[in-house]
């Protein structure tokens, strides 16, 4: 509780104030104010006789955010600047004045105009000590997506650590802004100190022997955690017996070889899977005529979850030494890429440890890790548990095995040329103009073909992942981020003389091209210059815009032409399963459209339609597979929630139930895959830093047991409902075709796949 206390300058000085941590500086008290510090404010206000005590017994200042733009409260020196040199964070005493938590921006701006900035996610609940780190500072620059829990406490006292981006020159501070954007009504928070002092006390504290000896995080307990040798076999032993029962319930006469539902009127056997609309609704059809509706999980491996300890030994409680038990768990990696997934990351190279691979050991009491026993317990639980498909990067002895059927990626890796869009998460995008990217493909197909082609138990490859199609905005820039990206290279770059080349043919001169994009060109040559910047879209030029369009479909035409063409030849029975995209444009949708049997998208939103334009896609007439979502929280470990990140564990399941029903209820997709099988590990995996927890599986192979459950049961009716609907279909054809209409036993459709750039029947190719 807060208590007002408008008579309190007598009692001020006689009030219990928190000592300083050790090493602070304090510039400004608010509670006690004097002429070292201006205080300005912008729609905010700041009575000078409003200080209030806590419950906790401090004694602090109110300040109020209007409902504006950015209200905001502006400290600066009386004169000259800030020399903040030696320190190294900017400290403010803070507390939330609401029942809710609040979130703030403080920038820090130096005499050259550079800027640093925080966002600051300010709970409810009794005061702490904000530590905004002067130089920029994230938990990516301790190796992870996103950090442990705030605050923490230190001597004695709640912290909270920001993170913060951005450079100043620490010699030279002007000014300290903190504000609110946009509030809808007006919000107050509470100060006291504001100064400088020392960040690494707090850091360590704060990342310090954050894993315990299992992986998994030291700052929390959940139902699931595990603290004991002992308890991980009892939780196996149980689950065990769990999986019997599921398994056994498993409605396997309702089910085909491959998982399709046989309850019903077939499809056409062609002995590998192949899509098909009928009725107006689109199925996968498995090789022996079934419709399937594809419930899969990616990443499904027991490799694939190591985190490098290199450099930050101080953050694992219990890391093993050479010739302790579990020694055999480390490794050595380099993940230092320059791609946009790896920026401002630290601690991404150098020696790993992989906590799942000593844990299974832990479990079952091997000397060496049993693959075959992992790869049969895997497909149990997975069976048990509902899913039907093995998702991209998966271990290949779940394919091997020949009881659930699975996907593959076409990972096209080569010396061709790359166009960057600006956001080249995973690279920049391929030249597909480039001969050398087709050369890279045929050797990818190839390679990936060589022990699948002839495999009914493979639905298809997938022609890369998340490729940055576009830029990371909403604007023209980012939307024609590639037609942009490709004037801007040099003439040695072969999409960029068939971007030219398409210019020339379409306007013969440059004086054509200048009316056209409303510019002066005085010769062609300039646009072959590296770095030429092209005007942007606008109404009275619409030919801009329409050349930008019409180079982004020849791009993505060529791009897809080229894989499609390969695969035809490698392996001729499998699908062509689209571009997994994260973004995307139009164009590069149709041209997936027209050359794959399939549209992939990876989807982190509440339900598919709020994804995409399924009313775009319908015009397209192609079927449609989810191959990533996923919904995460921060109570079990892993501290990132991902994309779609819930409040509890709890409310996964229901998210996962919405959005599987959305699916369902959306008559172009035949299919969502989670990502992923695993939890990430808590300082995060080797790839990029992530570090989330929306796994079906703890880093201690532990499932997270009410998740698991409620899966399953989203699962199982789902498929029951595919079930339904084919048979509500078979019997409106039936229908038709006794009254007279042409409608074969295959319905609307029939035999076709996707069409491979040519409508090949039987098998989508």
């Amino acid at each position: 509780m807060i208590r007002t206390l408008p008579a309190l300058f007598a009692l001020l000085f006689a009030a219990p104030l928190l000592a300083a941590p050790a090493g602070q500086q304090t510039l400004f008290n608010f509670v006690r104010p004097a002429d070292v510090v201006n205080v300005a404010t912008h729609d905010a206000s700041l009575p000078q006789y409003n200080a209030e005590q806590t419950a906790e017994g401090e004694v602090l200042r109110r300040i109020t955010f209007s409902p504006a733009d950015e209200p905001s409260l502006v400290l600066s020196p009386q004169s000259g600047t800030w020399d903040w040199s030696q320190s190294g964070a900017m400290s403010l005493r803070i507390q939330s004045a609401m029942d809710w938590a609040l979130t703030l921006y403080v920038k820090v701006q130096s005499s050259d105009g550079k800027t640093l900035v925080s966002r600051i996610d300010l709970p409810a609940g009794p005061a702490q000590t904000l530590l905004v780190p002067l130089q920029a500072n994230s938990p990516l620059s301790q190796g992870m997506k996103a950090g442990p829990p705030m605050p923490i406490s230190l001597d004695g006292q709640r912290v909270l650590l920001a993170a913060s981006s951005g450079e100043i020159d620490r010699s030279q501070v002007v000014s300290v802004t903190l504000s609110m954007l946009k509030p809808n009504a007006a919000q107050s928070i509470l100060l006291e100190r504001f100064g400088v002092q020392d960040v690494e006390p707090a850091i360590r504290a704060a990342y310090g022997e954050l894993v315990d000896a299992y992986g998994q995080s030291a700052r929390a307990r959940w139902p699931e955690k595990v603290s004991s040798d002992e308890q991980l076999k009892a939780a196996a032993a149980r689950e065990q017996q769990q999986l019997k029962g599921w398994l056994a319930e498993r409605d396997n006469s309702s089910l085909d070889t491959f998982g399709g539902w046989n309850k019903g009127p077939a499809f056409e056997a062609s002995g590998f899977f192949r899509t098909e609309k009928r009725d107006g609704r689109w199925y996968l059809v498995t090789p022996q005529g079934h419709p399937f509706y594809s419930l899969g999980v990616n990443t499904v491996a027991p490799d694939d979850n190591q985190t490098y300890v290199g450099g930050r030994e101080w953050m694992f409680a219990a890391l093993p030494k050479a010739g302790e038990p579990f020694d055999k768990y480390y490794g050595s990696s380099d993940h230092r890429t320059g791609n946009g997934s790896g920026e401002g990351r630290h601690f991404a190279s150098g020696r790993w440890y992989d906590f799942y691979g000593a844990n299974l050991q832990r479990t079952y009491g091997t000397e060496h890790f049993d693959h075959q026993r992992w790869v049969n317990h895997t497909l149990d639980r997975l069976q048990a548990w509902g899913f039907n498909t093995v998702g991209n990067w998966s271990d290949e002895g779940l394919a091997d095995a020949e009881r659930v059927p699975y996907t593959l990626p076409l990972s096209i890796v080569g010396d061709y040329a790359s166009i960057s869009t600006g956001t080249d998460w995973w690279g920049g995008m391929p030249d597909p103009f480039d001969p050398r990217f087709a050369m890279a493909t045929e050797r990818a197909v190839a390679i990936a073909a060589r022990d699948h082609r002839d495999d009914p138990w493979l639905i298809g490859y997938f022609a890369d992942n998340e490729l940055a199609w576009a830029g990371p905005g909403d604007d023209p820039k980012s939307r024609y981020a590639l037609a942009y990206g490709t004037l801007r290279m040099t003439t040695d770059v072969p999409a960029k003389r068939a971007f030219l080349k398409q210019l020339r043919d379409k306007y013969r001169n440059e004086e054509g091209l200048s009316k056209a994009w409303g510019v002066q060109l005085a010769g062609w040559e300039l646009m072959e210059d590296p770095g030429f910047e092209p005007p942007m879209p606008n109404p009275e030029h619409p030919e801009i815009e329409a050349d930008f369009k019409y180079f982004q479909k020849t791009f993505a035409d060529a791009y897809f032409k080229t894989i499609s063409d390969s695969l035809k030849w490698h392996a001729p029975n499998q699908l062509l399963l689209g571009g997994r995209y994260a973004v995307s444009t139009p164009e590069a949708v149709a041209s997936c459209a027209q050359y794959c049997d399939v549209l992939s998208f990876n989807m982190y939103t509440l339900k598919p339609q709020d994804g995409y334009d399924f009313a775009a896609l319908h015009a397209l007439d192609k079927p449609v597979l989810i191959t990533e979502f996923n919904f995460g929280s921060a109570d079990r470990g892993p501290f990132w929630g991902g994309v779609t990140q819930l409040e509890r564990e709890e409310d996964r399941s229901s998210a996962y139930a919405t959005f599987l029903k959305q699916a369902m209820a959306e008559p172009s997709i035949v299919g969502v895959h989670w990502f992923q099988y695993l939890d990430q590990p808590v300082t995060g995996r080797l790839l990029d830093g992530e570090n989330g927890h929306f796994g079906l599986v703890g880093i201690t192979d532990v499932p997270f047991q009410g998740f698991v459950d409620n899966v399953r049961k989203s699962n199982l009716a789902a498929v029951k409902q595919l079930g339904n609907a084919a048979e509500q279909a078979s019997a409106a054809g039936a229908v038709r075709e006794h009254e007279g209409g042409k409608a074969g036993p295959a319905g609307e459709g029939a035999g076709k796949g996707a069409g491979h750039a040519g409508g090949h029947s039987g098998n989508g190719h």
